[in-house]
């Protein structure tokens, strides 16, 4: 049976088969009618030893062609961060696309002591592998418009780490940040200011309203600028309010809010929509920190420049990327919202100069504690996420080709969409004692040791005498003002008389009179 076999693969042999020769030339011939060309080429340099010489000339050709196609979107990239990783990889032709993490820069705020959060990226990752399971039984399972699971978890790992007495959300939409929150903290009291009551979705699909949560919604709606917080906290028999959490989803312009938080004496905010330069439709931190003598901030409107080549090259890969002719507004204003502050979900929109623009950075920066920026979950080769664009945002939490940590996390149960929502929610800290904020308000209001107004007298009526001396217009009246308001509002010693302060006081009114700017 075998030898049958064996036969049958042979096939039919011709009557010459014996002859060596006649065998030979026929499979010679067959091989050589169907040689291409790139073949009988190799085996002639084989044969007279040209192969190894052709090879390194046409790989050096080929080095010589990457480095020309090459070259200049490695200028562009690398000319925006000098540290981008990525640029050399695309030096050798690999896109980088997926994984250029923060290579357009990531402008942070500064805090004014340089803090920075307790929990690290271990913790961070276990807070996920616990939260995964509690996100697969929210009741709003299409958040649309709403949070997703990046801030969600964001939002719920804050809230458990820092185990506030109270929880203040302003902006509740459905209730799914409610829900987060009870989530994180099941017993602990919640304060929602929302014009809509959640309850009003009910009758068109999912929501969800808590039993233990005092709503300001509806008819008894007040912004959250407006309430009575002194009264609400007495109420609630909250005392420390250092012990409370402060979430804003309600889309207004940010600086609004840090400072209403600011008068009311709230310490840990967190403000979900960050929206980063030239998106969003409210003023936020991110643009507010988006200045050129911060490390990755500050942009350039020369349309054929390298910043406006690698914004039109990730307008195509990224939703939500802004190229330069979005980003940039009449006379070449950037910041905001091409040159505007907008507010109130973009209902509100004024337009501000570049040095209103740096003066409100450098009054966040004098009043910021700690500033912190939600990373992503994971990296968009594992999320599918096609938003927002990587080149605007620190690395993920769990890093583009770690697919094993991803599933082992639970992440690869959950629908890409859900990972479409991240704009760099952000963990913002303020001093302890409310700071007054406009000098008028500062006279007008009576003066008691329970205010904590502390100062170095001394040092700010030297200072406030040299400046009053200043002609008013000069051009560093301004910055002065602003060290000396810094000086005068993070100083930590014994009060002195009532009457002396009032007089300094009374000083500093003058001086800003003067430059008829506030300071």
């Amino acid at each position: 049976m075998l030898e049958r076999v064996l036969s049958l693969r042979r096939g039919t042999t011709s009557p010459d088969d014996g002859d060596d020769d006649g065998a030979g030339g026929g499979d010679e011939s067959k091989t050589r009618k169907h040689a291409s060309f790139a073949i009988r080429a190799t085996n002639y340099m084989t044969r007279t030893g040209y192969l190894w010489p052709c090879l390194i000339l046409a790989l050096v050709l080929l080095v010589i062609s990457s480095v020309i196609i090459h070259t200049r979107d490695l200028v562009c990239v690398s000319s925006v961060s000098s540290f981008d990783p990525a640029s050399r990889l695309r030096f050798f032709g690999f896109d980088g696309l997926d994984s250029d993490f923060g290579s357009l820069g990531v402008p942070w705020c500064k805090s004014k002591h340089g803090k920075t959060v307790e929990w690290t990226s271990k913790d961070l990752l276990k807070g996920l592998e616990e939260f995964v399971p509690i996100y697969e039984t929210r009741p709003i399972k299409n958040n649309m418009y709403g949070m997703g699971f990046d801030h969600s978890f964001g939002l719920w790992f804050m809230a458990r780490w820092l185990k506030p007495d109270l929880m203040i959300e302003s902006g509740a939409f459905k209730g799914h940040s409610t829900w987060v929150l009870r989530q994180a903290m099941p017993y602990t009291r919640i304060l929602s200011i929302t014009p809509r009551h959640p309850e009003k979705y009910l009758k068109k699909g999912p929501a969800y309203v808590d039993q233990n949560c005092t709503y300001f919604a509806g008819k008894d709606f007040v912004d959250f600028g407006s309430v009575d917080w002194g009264s609400v906290m007495k109420k609630h028999g909250v005392t420390d309010l250092s012990r409370v959490l402060v979430f804003f989803d309600d889309h207004q312009n940010e600086l609004k809010r840090l400072k209403q938080a600011l008068r009311a004496g709230f310490k840990h905010l967190v403000f979900e929509d960050n929206y980063d330069t030239g998106t969003g439709d409210h003023y936020s931190l991110r643009q507010i920190c988006d200045q050129s003598y911060i490390r990755g901030g500050g942009h350039s409107c020369f349309k054929d420049g390298d910043e406006a080549r690698v914004r039109s090259r990730r307008r195509k890969f990224w939703e939500k990327a802004v190229d330069i002719k979005e980003l940039c507004g009449p006379g070449e204003a950037w910041w905001g919202v091409r040159g505007h502050m907008r507010d109130d979900f973009n209902h509100s929109n004024k337009a501000i100069t570049h040095a209103q623009h740096f003066q409100n950075s450098r009054f966040v920066e004098s009043i910021l504690d700690v500033y912190w920026e939600l990373p992503p979950v994971a990296g968009p080769s594992l999320t599918h996420q096609s938003r927002y664009d990587p080149a605007r945002v620190t690395s993920p939490i769990v890093e583009d080709g770690r697919y094993g940590l991803f599933q082992r996390l639970g992440l690869s149960r959950l629908e890409s969409s859900v990972f479409n929502g991240y704009t760099q929610m952000s963990d913002t800290r303020l001093p302890l004692h409310p700071i007054p904020l406009n000098l008028k308000d500062v006279v007008s209001r009576p003066f008691c040791c329970e205010e904590q107004w502390s100062a170095r007298f001394t040092e700010v009526k030297a200072e406030a005498l040299w400046l009053g001396g200043s002609e008013p217009g000069n051009p560093s009246l301004s910055s002065v003002s602003l060290r000396l308001r810094t000086l005068f509002f993070s100083s930590s010693v014994e009060r002195v008389d009532e009457e002396e302060e009032e007089e300094i006081l009374s000083e500093l009114l003058s001086i800003e009179e003067a430059s008829d700017k506030p300071m």
